[in-house]
Parts: C-alpha cells; structure tokens; sequence
C-alpha cells in the first residue's frame, strides 16, 4: 500500500467526516447555534428539536453521505483503504478538530458507511432502527440495537471482511451513547417527538 496515499485518503476522510452540517444548517438558517439546543448535539435528532424538520432530514442526509461518499471513493482508488478511510471518517464525525472533539454520536454517519459497503446490510440496519424506533418511541435505543445488530447481519449477508469495522463503529457508539444509557435505564430518556434537553 503506497504510504502517501494511506496518509492523503485517512486524512481527507477524517476531514470529510468532521464537518459539522447540522450545526452549520442551523447557522445558516438563522436557528442559532444547535450547541445551546436540547442536548447540545449536533446530530439530526438535536437539530429536530428546533422544530425544523426538514433541516433535521438533511442533516441525516447530509452526515450518512459522508460515509456513504468515502466507502465509494475509496472503492474506485484502491479497496484495501475502505476500513481504514471509512474509520477516519466516521472517527471525524464523532472527535471534529474543529470542535474540540466534540462531535455528533455517530449514528447516520455509520449508517451511510453500513450501506456503502454492502447495501443489503444497510438496508437491514435501516429497517431494524425504524422498527425498534417505532416500537418504543427512543433513537438512541433505536441506534443502538441498529448498529449493535450490523456486526451479525454481516455474517449472512456481507461476502466481505467488514466485521472488523462494524465492531468498532457499534463499540464507538456504544460509548458515545453512555449517558442515554444510563438515561434509558433510569425511564428518564425522552421519546422521539419530545422536547428535552438531555438527548
């Protein structure tokens, strides 16, 4: 593997994955900063708690693009740099230099990653979080269950070698979802739809 390219494609990724869209939508749309909003995430599930729907969708769009963009590059240029760029990417996502590292959870950036990599297990992770979301009204248990579960989709639908980097990506946002964790344990999580200002 040449080793500049290593550098360029890990770097470039990290840097595409730390854009910041929903905070910067917020911005432009003249909501404010997302930072003093709900959670302070900057995620699509704080952004909708401006009430904004659609700039929520966007966000979502926006930050699994991101994933999804660095898989198919990384596709054309040279596959054996897929984990290594989508894990920079997504590592962008939740640790922006720009913000301190302090960045979103993670969720729609791993999907957009899940999908470009195989599509049949994003589409499984996909209908598995809308499931568990409508089922019992929490994204972060949604997500977790979701991207817990990509890992073993992987062995019935995934011909590749991606485990490895579903693993990491489910142990990730595992972490960075502590805190709803804890919240979900306790009954004190808000439901999809509620105003709060813990996520």
């Amino acid at each position: 593997m040449n080793e500049l390219l290593f550098i360029t494609v890990f770097a470039g990724s990290y840097l595409l994955g730390s854009i910041p869209f929903g905070l910067l939508l917020t911005k432009w749309a003249g909501l404010g900063d997302i930072r003093t909003i709900g959670s302070g995430n900057i995620g699509a599930t704080n952004v909708l708690r401006t009430g904004n729907r659609k700039l929520a969708a966007l966000t979502l769009f926006l930050d699994a693009l991101k994933g999804a963009v660095t898989v198919v590059i990384c596709f054309v240029i040279d596959p054996n740099l897929i984990p290594y760029a989508a894990l920079a990417t997504f590592l962008g996502h939740l640790y922006p230099v720009w913000l301190k590292g302090k960045g979103g959870k993670g969720v729609a950036t791993a999907i957009g990653i899940v999908t470009a990599l195989c599509w049949p297990l994003g589409l499984m992770v996909m209908a598995t979080w809308l499931l568990v979301a409508k089922i019992f009204r929490y994204s972060s248990l949604a997500a977790l269950i979701a991207l817990g579960l990509a890992p073993l989709y992987a062995i019935f639908v995934d011909p590749t070698d991606n485990i490895g980097i579903l693993l990491i990506m489910a142990a990730l946002i595992l972490w960075k979802h502590r805190e709803n964790i804890e919240r979900l344990l306790n009954g004190a999580e808000p439901k999809i739809g509620t105003p709060s200002k813990e996520e």
